[in-house]
């Protein structure tokens, strides 16, 4: 918490540009500080893929989640993939409360 803020950090495939938008938009409507991507690689920030700069962005990542109470996962279509998962293990370890855009399938 900062202040009375809870601070959520979203996680997912950037793929979901427009859900990261607007899930940003819903969890700091209801009161939150939310930390996002810097880059969305997957919907056309080519700056993703230059040398060096996927792996310092994942790291980065982590460092924003070690910042947050929780992460809130952009699952759409169920869809989490591997950095994703990653970071929802990461999160876990960590002691963070995870929440999900779509309610996880029992397996």
């Amino acid at each position: 918490m900062v202040g009375k803020y809870k601070v959520i950090t979203l996680c997912g495939s950037t793929k979901f540009k427009d859900d990261f938008l607007r899930e940003q938009k819903r969890l700091t409507l209801e009161g939150n500080i939310v930390i996002s991507v810097g880059l969305f690689g997957h919907s056309g920030d080519s700056e993703v893929y230059t040398e060096g700069a996927k792996e310092m962005l994942d790291d980065m990542h982590k460092r924003k989640i070690d910042m947050s109470d929780e992460i809130f996962v952009i699952n759409k279509n169920g869809y989490i993939g591997e950095s994703t998962k990653s970071e929802i293990e990461y999160a876990i370890k960590t002691n963070k409360k995870v929440n999900y855009m779509e309610q996880i399938k029992a397996k």
